[in-house]
């Protein structure tokens, strides 16, 4: 059943467009790849470089193509939220933000911690003894979420620098990269050998669960569509952003993996130790000390700019929901002089305050930094298994003058959709196998099913009592 319009349409606030094509490229680039990604994929040796292109082919084309229809379709403020409320309904469409919302706040800390582990690396020896104090990593989060919130209330006019600056700063953290990578063969050769066997795809269970990890990498090109009403001529501008941003993130994995395979032996590296000690690594091999502690200041900044520009774009799923009365009438409301979704963003930074000690309570650094981080493994996917069904369902409607339609029109479009689904699916079962080196590995799937069923189960229950609070104050 398509979904009702929007409720309460005489009460939507009036936002102000604040970001132009420029924006939204740098937005992408952002948002949709982090450097961590190269570290994990080289650990895995040449064949990343073809599981990368697999992977490219399977979820980032699958999703590109979709979220420029839909946007160009349904491009209000929202995002996947509306799509699957046109395509299925309000309860589709309410599930749909939930899950991807409330699958980012466990996200935001884990972020936290990642920039501030890599920021340690700038002060070389002398910093590096802060890495297993918790005090410090709970310090450095609390501060950089005060910052991102800051910005993200003070409107996307002012967020959107840094979220500008974290795009730049990971291109140059790549350039920087490939630079070491350049020296480390000029001086010595490739530290790893290359053949056609060993860059050839494999289906083997560790491969394709390698697979899954890299499938949800490709993820991101649906989070300016959440600013619709923020974006300058949002039906051209998202679609455009997207073909101009694709291959920059594509030259940022596949580089940067290729450069980090040259610069450092496959033995050395491995997904858990993290891009920094492969720079420092490679650094050491090519005798320019230097580039660790530049590096890592890039990659913190770039860390921060992800982080203010999810903050901001995950927030509008609340305020949206707030505007239908499905969450309390406050998240739907905007600052009266920086036309920002300031309940909506203060409420989701208290939530994720609390992610941050919960997080922390009980472990280890590097035991917190795992926590957060699988917390999002399956219930991130979820959200996508809509958003693909919604693409496939409006292929039904009539497309409409302002519809942005790709080469090849309706079946092209259903065989994205059901590829993009088919992946997404097959990702969220291979996320439920254990690592291989888990003890328990019973009680870890059962963990990720657990807290997956708890995060749906809220969301059904969160959207009763909202419905239920939406038909009294329309009566």
């Amino acid at each position: 059943m398509a979904a009702s319009p929007l409720p309460f349409d005489e009460a939507r606030p009036s936002l102000r467009s604040a970001m132009g094509l420029r924006d939204v490229i740098l937005l992408f680039v952002t948002a949709g790849t982090n450097l961590q990604w190269v570290a994990i994929a080289a650990a895995a040796g040449p064949i990343a470089v073809s599981m990368w292109g697999v992977s490219f082919v399977s979820m980032a084309m699958p999703l590109a193509w979709c979220v420029i229809e839909m946007s160009s379709r349904y491009p209000e403020e929202g995002g996947l939220y509306v799509w699957s409320k046109h395509a299925f309904g309000d309860f589709a469409g309410f599930m749909t933000g939930w899950t991807y919302w409330s699958s980012n706040l466990p996200y935001f800390p884990g972020l936290l911690y990642f920039a501030a582990a890599n920021a340690l690396y700038i002060g070389g020896e002398g910093w590096l003894g802060l890495s297993q104090n918790p005090g410090y990593f709970i310090v450095t989060a609390l501060l950089g979420l005060t910052l991102g919130t800051v910005l993200n209330i003070a409107g996307l006019d002012v967020a959107k620098w840094l979220t500008n600056v974290g795009a730049v700063a990971r291109w140059l953290a790549t350039l920087l990269l490939l630079v070491m990578g350049a020296v480390a063969w000029t001086r010595f050769g490739s530290a790893t050998q290359w053949s056609l066997p060993s860059l050839a795809p494999s289906f083997a269970l560790k491969d394709l669960i390698f697979w899954s990890t890299l499938v949800f990498a490709w993820t991101g090109f649906e989070a300016a569509s959440f600013m619709g009403d923020e974006i300058e001529d949002a039906r051209r501008n998202v679609s455009r952003g997207i073909l101009f941003s694709a291959p920059l993130i594509i030259a940022i994995y596949l580089l940067g993996t290729v450069a980090v395979l040259i610069t450092v032996p496959v033995g050395e590296l491995t997904g858990l130790q993290g891009i920094m000690q492969a720079v420092g690594a490679g650094a050491r091999r090519i005798d320019a000390p230097w580039i660790a502690p530049v590096m890592a200041a890039l990659i913190a900044l770039t860390a921060l700019g992800s982080l203010c520009a999810w903050l901001g774009a995950v927030a509008r799923i609340p305020f949206v929901a707030g505007i239908d009365r499905f969450l309390p009438e406050g998240f739907g409301r905007i600052h009266p002089r920086w036309g920002s979704p300031w309940v909506a963003l203060l409420a989701q930074s208290f939530i994720t305050v609390i992610f941050v000690f919960m997080g922390q309570a009980g472990t280890s650094v590097k035991g917190a930094y795992n926590a957060l981080v699988s917390m999002t493994v399956v219930a991130t996917m979820i959200p996508f298994l809509f958003v693909f069904a919604s693409a496939l369902r409006i292929q039904a409607e009539p497309r409409g003058p302002t519809a942005i339609r790709l080469p090849g029109g309706r079946p092209v479009a259903a065989f994205f959709a059901l590829l993009g689904f088919a992946t997404t699916l097959a990702s969220v079962v291979l996320a439920c196998f254990p690592a291989a080196d888990e003890p328990r590995k019973l009680l870890a799937v059962a963990k990720i099913l657990g807290m997956s069923g708890v995060m749906v189960g809220a969301g059904v229950v969160v959207y009763v009592l909202g419905r239920r609070g939406a038909g009294r104050v329309a009566s």
